[in-house]
Formats: C-alpha cells, structure tokens, sequence
C-alpha cells in the first residue's frame, strides 16, 4: 500500500504567518509549449483505488478504505475522512457504519466497477476537466493486477466521455523503481497510448513521475538515478512530467538539495501543495514567493508550468466553502499560468477531493464524525467543488474575466426542494429471455435532472436495478419466461425524487429451443486483438468482458473451435451491454470449416446494428442446420469503433 503523500515533509511557512504581506503585481507569463492535452488544460489527480470485498477485483478487500481491508470500514476503523455522495452510483458496498443520516445504507463505491470510473470520468466531462492522471505506484506487489485493470478501465472511460488521461507514476517506497518503471511502461503501460484518449502533447505520449527530490525516506533516489529514468522516458519519445518539491527551486523544506538540474530535466514542472495552505493569507503568500519566481525560472529555460490548485482539507475544515480554491485559481490567472493540476479528483482519505461529496449530515453516516461540505454553516451541494473547478478552469483558460470574488455560488438556487416531475409513458421497446429494455419520456426540474432510477416491482416491494441518465435503460440478468413489473423516478442534484411512473408489465421470452452454448470456454484463434482484448474473452461467459482487433486494418477475424464437428443452427453475438457502448453496426460474414484449413460460406456479409437499448445483441440464424468444427466471423467494418467487436460468441444448435 502506497505512502500517503500528506506524509512528506510539511512546509514551515504556515498561512498565518503570510498574513499582510504585498502581492507582487501580475506577470506576463507565457506557455514553453503550445496548447495541447496538458498545457492550456486542467488536469485533475485521479486515485482509482478504492475497492470493496465482492467487487470481483484481484486485490479482494477493502482497499483505501479501512486499515485492515478484511474487514468493512466502521467507525475507528476508516480510511477516508469524508464521505462520497453515492447518489450517481447504481452499486454500492455495505459498511459497518450506521444508515445515512436519511436512514439510506451506507454504502460506499468500488473503482473497480466500470460504472463507477464511467460516473467519474462524465463528472468530469460535464465539469471541465480535460485530462485525469491516473496514480501508478509500485505495481509488482499485491496491488499490481488490479492496478492494471483500473488502467484499462480508465481508458474505456476516457474513450467514451471524451475525455484524455495519462499515466502519473507515484516512486512512493518504489525502491527498485528505477529498472522496474521502464519494465512497466514498455511492457504494459505504454501499449495505453494506442487509446484516441491517451493525453499527447507537442505530439508526444504524456507521462508523468511523481516524487523525485523529495526529502523523505519513502523516496531516496539520487540525482543521477532520477536524471536516467527521465532521459530514458524522453527517449522513448514521451513528453515528461515531473511532479516535484514545493520548493523545488530552493531546494529547501520538502525539497532535497543538489537535485536542480534533475528538476529541470522535465518538460513540465508540477510542484505538490497538498498540506502547504490552509487559507487565502497563506495561498498569497506562495503566489508572491514561490509561484511567480517558479514561472519566471521555467520560462527562461523553455519548461512548462503547471501548479497544484487543491480544494483543502474538509477534514480539517480548510475549505471555507470555495474561498480557498478561488483564490488559488484567481492567483494562478493573474500571474498568467496556463495550466493547472487538482489534486486531486477522488482522494477521500485526505479530505481532498472535488469529487461529489455529502452536503450535509443527511448524506453521510450518522455515527461517522465526519465533515460534510456544510461544515462551515454554509450549504454547498455536493457537485459544489466540481462547478468551481469548472468557472476557474474557464477563468484561466480566458474564457471568462478574471475576479477575484467567485461568482459559483454554493447552491444553484439554495436549498432545492421541489422534486422532478413524473417521467411519463414508460414502456417496454423489447425482450429477450434474460433482458427487458425500457424507455420513458423526460421529466423536468426547476434546476436540472440529474438521473433516473428504475425499480424491479414485486408486491409491495420496489427494488433499484439501474441508474441512468438516458431516457432508455435495459434490465438484465432475468429469467426466461418470467412476468416483470417496472417503475421509473427521476431524481435531481439536491437528492429530491419524483414519485413513481406507470408500471408496467414484460414477460421475458421462452429459453431458445436448445439452451447449451457450444462455444463458451472453446479455444479461440484470431487475425488479430489490441491490448488485453483478446479472442479469448469471447467465450469467458462475461459480458463486460470482449475482444477487439486492431484499428483500421480490415478484414479481421474471429474463429471458435467447438471440439468436433456439430450441427449448429444459429449463433448470438453480443457487445457490453451498458449503455456507454452506443448504438453500432458491424458488417460481418460467417464461414464454418470441419477441418480449419478450408472454410465455406454460411451466411453472406451483412450488416448488424447491435443496440444497447435491446440488449446490444444480434442472433444469426443459419438457412439451414450446418455440421461444422469450426466457425469464423469475418468483419469488414464497423459504424461505432474501426475494428471487430465482440464481448461473447455463442453457438447453438437449435
């Protein structure tokens, strides 16, 4: 488990002592580098490292969010110190804390579930966050597995939100770090940078290393070490970051000295203020002395500047209900900085987060004694540090005028207390034997929609199912030939919920005549996959699970070996079924082979349009019974992606 970075040596300068002293007047900065995915961005810190027992993820245990992860977080046994609103999140882990203030469960996310990266990273679409740098610490322990599939998960997140990401390596307590961090990014992490989504700047893969000159045991690199791990990156053709000392430049306080010229060995300097300020005085003061002199020395020798802008500890009651990060935000602007770092987006066990977190003690457990963002007396919503950091992403990008009064008030309009409407005519749009797809027409608010909630319905009971913030949303995981009754309630931002929609009825379709799956768990074989999509996932059973050919280089194929030769019928493909995997159409042919050298038509190129709406699955039935070992598809193009997609292949013979 990585070394918290609060646990580097705290600065000497506290803000109370800043108090009075002159501002020195504004600089006319200038950028080294020309716009990009990094420079004239903001960047936001992303952890991806809470995880729950049951959440499927090989590090099986309350990761980040209890000191022993066997067992539930409760209260003396908790390591975050402020609670995530879990409003957005359609799955949650049972605490040993009491219910929530409102009596719900306290519940607490996992980031190894896609749904939870996928509500982070649409916060951050809807929020002006243009890039996350997703924390890689030491990967060759126990945590490594999952780390590399958070890895993935991000991407897939970032793809589909539009967002850019990159990876930020964290040598907290790496201690071989300086042979194993190019073993990993040749070996794993640079494949990342096929992603459309992979952070570029001057044209170049962003990484990012965090650590090196601080003046702690957990990170005692020396000069020469650090000089060859980012002259090796630089020659991999990365644009290198280079998350430093807060008086870096001093080489004083957190800061190592002697270790100058390793500073100025990266593209873009990035100096830690996690701990440094803990109110406007003392944000101030480091704008005086260690902001505007930073930018002059990097200026001067062509380096990229991008400072940490950090909400404050609600822990510890820094927050002041955003003075402090407007502050930072209106200083970095006058002083002409063109990009900014958050730290960070999810770092509840710090209290740093911007992250939607509980407004008020109706959102957190009643038993916790945590803070809630109205700490202070002053209602903020939970969204609050979200819509700051969006207005001061915009202040600094020139986008709006620079003020030094912030003008995103805590609440949109107070404490909102008018429910959305009803959603009307919810209906079902179409079965299968384990799904019902559903949609409804929109509901309004006197502020905003924030989501839906559909509810399964048996007797006087309503269960949630799903959330989404569609007006479409496919029910899955059911029995065939089975009656179904669903509701639907439209929630906002404050939590305020609509009343329930008109129920209504679905009975799914009887079981296919034949119910065994010939394909699941056969051997596979391919023309090519990207990364970890390999053909393999096709047959695992899983549907979050699929494979995926290399980009723009048709045709390709995908082959299942069913053992022996078998009638089959008709085969079902199918896509991930959430609804971030829009609506696409694969053109494909399928061909059988008995011996796997010659291969014959079965059914000719056509296009399928897989729909998330009904299930994002297509069943191909065949003209007639076809006795064969193996099956091929072959795919010439797809509407939604420029490879073959497929997350199961199955095979029946009825």
């Amino acid at each position: 488990m990585g070394v918290s970075r609060r646990s580097v040596i705290a600065t000497s300068l506290a803000g109370a002592a800043a108090a009075g002293l002159p501002l020195a007047t504004e600089s006319a900065a200038f950028a080294a580098s020309p716009v990009g995915d990094v420079v004239g961005k903001v960047t936001v810190g992303y952890q991806g490292w809470f995880a729950a027992i049951g959440d499927g993820a090989p590090i099986n245990g309350w990761w980040h969010y209890s000191p022993n992860w066997s067992q539930a977080p409760a209260p003396g046994a908790c390591s975050i110190t402020c609670w995530p609103d879990m409003r957005d999140f359609t799955k949650g882990y049972r605490t040993n804390f009491a219910n929530l203030g409102n009596g719900q469960p306290a519940n607490l996310f996992s980031s190894y579930d896609q749904q939870t990266v996928d509500t982070h990273f649409r916060w951050m679409q809807q929020n002006g966050c243009d890039t996350a740098a997703l924390q890689r610490f030491n990967p060759n322990g126990g945590e490594g597995a999952t780390r590399d599939a958070m890895a993935q998960k991000v991407r897939q997140a970032a793809e589909t939100y539009g967002r850019k990401f990159y990876i930020m390596y964290d040598v907290t307590w790496w201690l071989n770090m300086q042979g194993e961090i190019k073993t990993d990014w040749t070996n794993k992490m640079s494949a990342l940078t096929a992603s459309p989504a992979y952070a570029r700047q001057n044209g170049k893969p962003v990484v990012c290393i965090w650590g090196f000159g601080f003046n702690d045991d957990g990170r005692p690199f020396a000069p020469a070490a650090c000089l060859d791990v980012i002259n090796w990156f630089k020659a991999q053709g990365c644009y290198v970051i280079g998350g430093v000392p807060t008086h870096w430049r001093l080489g004083t306080d957190d800061s190592r000295a002697g270790y100058i010229d390793v500073y100025h060995a990266f593209n873009m300097v990035s100096p830690w203020m996690v701990g440094r300020i803990s109110d406007n005085a003392g944000a101030d003061w480091f704008y005086t002395n260690r902001v505007l002199p930073d930018l002059a020395d990097l200026n001067a020798r062509g380096i990229d500047y991008q400072p940490c802008v950090i909400p404050g500890d609600l822990a510890a009651g820094h927050r002041r209900h955003g003075e402090l990060m407007w502050r930072q935000f209106y200083n970095h602007t006058r002083a002409g900085v063109p990009s900014v770092y958050i730290s960070m987006f999810d770092e509840f066990n710090e209290g740093n987060q911007i992250a939607k977190t509980a407004e008020s003690a109706a959102w957190q457990p009643a038993n916790s004694g945590m803070r809630a963002l109205d700490e202070d007396g002053t209602p903020c919503s939970s969204d609050y540090y979200l819509r700051l950091t969006n207005d001061g992403g915009r202040m600094i990008k020139g986008q709006v005028a620079l003020t030094e009064t912030r003008f995103t008030v805590p609440f949109p309009t107070g404490p909102d207390q008018t429910p959305p409407s009803v959603p009307g005519n919810l209906r079902v749009t179409g079965t299968t034997d384990t799904t019902v797809a559903l949609a409804w027409n929109a509901s309004t608010d006197n502020v905003g929609v924030a989501g839906y909630r559909v509810s399964r319905v048996s007797g006087a009971t309503s269960t949630v199912i799903g959330t989404t913030t569609t007006l479409a949303f496919t029910a899955t995981g059911l029995t065939a030939s089975t009656a179904y009754t669903f509701t639907v309630a439209a929630y906002d931002a404050a939590g305020n919920a609509s009343g329930a929609s008109n129920a209504v009825n679905a009975t799914t379709a009887a079981p296919p005549n034949n119910t065994t799956n010939l394909a699941a768990g056969r051997p596979t074989a391919e023309s090519s996959h990207t990364q970890t999509y390999g053909s393999g996932n096709a047959v695992d059973g899983n549907t979050g699970t699929y494979w995926e050919s290399v980009n723009n280089a048709w045709p390709q194929w995908l082959q299942v070996d069913l053992g022996s030769a078998v009638a089959t019928k008709r085969i079902v493909l199918t896509l991930p079924p959430q609804s971030s995997w829009a609506t696409r159409t694969q053109t494909l042919s399928v061909s059988g082979s008995t011996d796997g050298g010659s291969f014959s038509t079965i059914v000719g190129s056509a296009g399928y349009t897989f729909n998330p709406a009904t299930g994002n699955s297509v069943t191909i039935t065949f003209p007639s019974a076809v006795t064969t070992r193996y099956l091929r598809l072959t795919f010439t193009a797809n509407t939604g992606w420029p490879a073959g997609q497929v997350s199961e292949f199955q095979v029946y013979n009825g």
